[in-house]
């Protein structure tokens, strides 16, 4: 299994310790404000249940993020398997959710970088997708502190929310490995272990 390090986080595998804290920022409104619905507890651990299975089979997905500071969970950050249709997939999208109390510190840039380290140098993908609604304006700033640039030709409806759902739009961010190599996010910051 890999883990990733960074100067201040630990993305690993999940623990039983987790899900509670996992549950907790599923069930709150704010972090859940661009998701169709917060989740129930048995469905946020069914949640992490399937990235513990496929971080064990294939070793990456979404990871467990840990302060290295104090040890605490703090939220989920790695990479995962498009398996809706779009004309974009097969693709590997970079995902990140973190609780409330720790944004606004770097940390899902931080962990997003060492999630691309891993996906462009261990995996060797050309390259890596994200998207959001466009009204998540945090998150497109994560991504584009990334590098990642917004595609405007592959913004996209949602095909698992309904017409109409005011969800349902998508913007399309892309990362190309030879745009990545050589910015300053593409090494030193993080290990693969």
């Amino acid at each position: 299994m890999s883990e990733l390090a960074t100067p201040r986080l630990l993305l690993r595998q999940w623990r039983d310790a987790d899900l509670a804290p996992f549950a907790a920022l599923n069930a709150d409104p704010e972090v859940m404000q661009y998701m169709p619905r917060c989740l129930e507890r048995p469905e946020s651990d069914t949640l992490a249940g399937r990235y513990r299975e496929r971080i064990g089979e294939r070793g990456w997905d979404l990871w467990a993020l840990e302060r290295r500071d104090d040890g605490s969970f703090i939220g989920a950050v790695g990479l995962a398997v498009v398996t809706f249709p779009a004309p974009f997939t097969p693709c590997v999208e970079l995902a990140w959710r973190l609780a409330r109390a720790q944004w606004g510190q770097g940390f899902a840039t931080e962990a997003a970088a060492a999630a691309l380290r891993f996906a462009f140098g261990c995996l060797a993908l050309r390259e890596v997708l994200a998207f959001t609604v466009p009204e998540n304006r945090r998150s497109r700033a994560v991504m584009r502190r990334l590098g990642m640039r917004h595609d405007p030709g592959g913004d996209f409806q949602h095909p698992r929310l309904p017409e109409g759902h005011p969800l349902r739009p998508h913007v399309l961010y892309r990362l190309r490995r030879a745009d990545w190599e050589g910015t300053p996010l593409s090494g030193g910051a993080g290990t693969a272990g």
